[in-house]
Protein backbone atom coordinates (compact mmCIF):
# COMPACT_ATOMS: atom_id res chain seq x y z
CA UNK A 1 0.00 0.00 0.00
CA UNK A 2 0.91 3.67 -0.23
CA UNK A 3 1.10 5.63 2.98
CA UNK A 4 1.38 9.35 3.62
CA UNK A 5 2.99 10.22 6.93
CA UNK A 6 2.83 13.77 8.22
CA UNK A 7 5.05 15.50 10.73
CA UNK A 8 5.53 18.98 12.14
CA UNK A 9 2.47 19.59 14.30
CA UNK A 10 2.77 22.19 16.98
CA UNK A 11 1.46 25.08 19.01
CA UNK A 12 2.62 28.48 17.81
CA UNK A 13 1.94 32.04 18.88
CA UNK A 14 0.37 34.43 16.41
CA UNK A 15 2.98 35.75 14.01
CA UNK A 16 5.11 32.65 14.32
CA UNK A 17 6.10 30.02 11.79
CA UNK A 18 5.79 26.29 11.39
CA UNK A 19 6.69 23.78 8.69
CA UNK A 20 4.72 20.64 7.95
CA UNK A 21 6.07 17.66 6.05
CA UNK A 22 4.32 14.76 4.37
CA UNK A 23 6.26 11.80 3.01
CA UNK A 24 4.84 9.07 0.82
CA UNK A 25 6.14 5.54 1.17
CA UNK A 26 5.41 2.22 -0.44
CA UNK A 27 6.30 0.51 -3.67
CA UNK A 28 5.39 0.67 -7.34
CA UNK A 29 3.88 4.11 -7.12
CA UNK A 30 4.35 7.58 -8.47
CA UNK A 31 2.75 10.90 -7.58
CA UNK A 32 1.36 13.67 -9.70
CA UNK A 33 -0.30 16.52 -7.79
CA UNK A 34 0.10 16.99 -4.06
CA UNK A 35 -1.64 19.35 -1.72
CA UNK A 36 -2.53 20.46 1.76
CA UNK A 37 -6.01 20.78 3.21
CA UNK A 38 -7.20 21.84 6.62
CA UNK A 39 -10.27 21.40 8.75
CA UNK A 40 -11.14 23.66 11.65
CA UNK A 41 -13.60 22.55 14.35
CA UNK A 42 -17.16 22.65 13.06
CA UNK A 43 -16.10 23.54 9.53
CA UNK A 44 -15.70 21.77 6.22
CA UNK A 45 -12.31 20.65 5.04
CA UNK A 46 -10.83 23.29 2.76
CA UNK A 47 -8.02 23.45 0.25
CA UNK A 48 -4.93 25.32 1.41
CA UNK A 49 -2.37 24.82 -1.35
CA UNK A 50 -1.50 22.52 -4.22
CA UNK A 51 1.62 21.76 -6.19
CA UNK A 52 2.10 19.83 -9.41
CA UNK A 53 4.92 17.44 -10.16
CA UNK A 54 6.58 20.25 -12.10
CA UNK A 55 6.38 22.71 -9.22
CA UNK A 56 3.42 24.86 -10.23
CA UNK A 57 1.60 26.10 -7.11
CA UNK A 58 -1.80 27.39 -6.16
CA UNK A 59 -3.01 28.86 -2.86
CA UNK A 60 -6.22 29.69 -1.11
CA UNK A 61 -6.74 33.44 -0.85
CA UNK A 62 -6.62 33.24 2.93
CA UNK A 63 -3.00 32.05 2.95
CA UNK A 64 -1.48 33.79 -0.06
CA UNK A 65 1.70 35.60 0.83
CA UNK A 66 2.05 33.71 4.11
CA UNK A 67 2.24 30.02 3.20
CA UNK A 68 4.50 28.27 0.72
CA UNK A 69 4.12 24.74 -0.60
CA UNK A 70 7.09 22.85 -2.00
CA UNK A 71 8.09 19.29 -2.80
CA UNK A 72 11.08 17.03 -3.12
CA UNK A 73 10.27 14.50 -5.80
CA UNK A 74 13.28 12.33 -4.99
CA UNK A 75 11.93 11.91 -1.46
CA UNK A 76 8.24 11.84 -2.41
CA UNK A 77 7.72 14.56 0.15
CA UNK A 78 5.61 17.71 0.19
CA UNK A 79 6.13 20.59 2.59
CA UNK A 80 4.02 23.46 3.82
CA UNK A 81 5.91 26.44 5.21
CA UNK A 82 3.55 28.57 7.27
CA UNK A 83 4.60 32.08 8.22
CA UNK A 84 2.81 34.96 9.93
CA UNK A 85 0.39 32.50 11.47
CA UNK A 86 -2.97 33.73 12.68
CA UNK A 87 -5.40 32.18 15.18
CA UNK A 88 -7.78 31.47 12.29
CA UNK A 89 -5.14 29.14 10.84
CA UNK A 90 -5.81 26.75 13.72
CA UNK A 91 -6.95 23.45 12.24
CA UNK A 92 -6.02 19.88 11.52
CA UNK A 93 -3.92 19.87 8.38
CA UNK A 94 -4.02 16.96 5.94
CA UNK A 95 -1.73 16.25 3.03
CA UNK A 96 -3.06 14.67 -0.12
CA UNK A 97 -1.36 12.98 -3.04
CA UNK A 98 -2.67 12.01 -6.46
CA UNK A 99 -1.20 8.53 -6.67
CA UNK A 100 -0.44 6.21 -9.55
CA UNK A 101 -0.09 2.72 -8.11
CA UNK A 102 0.93 -0.27 -10.18
CA UNK A 103 0.85 2.02 -13.17
CA UNK A 104 -2.78 3.05 -12.80
CA UNK A 105 -4.53 6.07 -11.24
CA UNK A 106 -5.61 5.38 -7.67
CA UNK A 107 -7.00 8.75 -6.72
CA UNK A 108 -6.22 10.82 -3.69
CA UNK A 109 -4.42 9.40 -0.69
CA UNK A 110 -4.56 11.21 2.63
CA UNK A 111 -2.14 11.73 5.46
CA UNK A 112 -3.20 11.11 9.03
CA UNK A 113 -3.66 14.78 9.87
CA UNK A 114 -1.59 17.04 12.07
CA UNK A 115 -2.84 19.59 14.57
CA UNK A 116 -1.74 23.18 14.17
CA UNK A 117 -2.78 25.53 16.95
CA UNK A 118 -2.09 29.25 16.80
CA UNK A 119 -2.59 31.18 20.01
CA UNK A 120 -3.40 34.86 20.18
Amino acid sequence: QVQLVESGEGLVQAGGSLRLSCAASGSRFSINNMGWYRQAPGKQRELVATITSGGSTNYADSVKGRFAISRDNAKNTVYLQMNSLKPEDTAVYYCNADVLWLGAPRGGFWGQGTQVTVSS
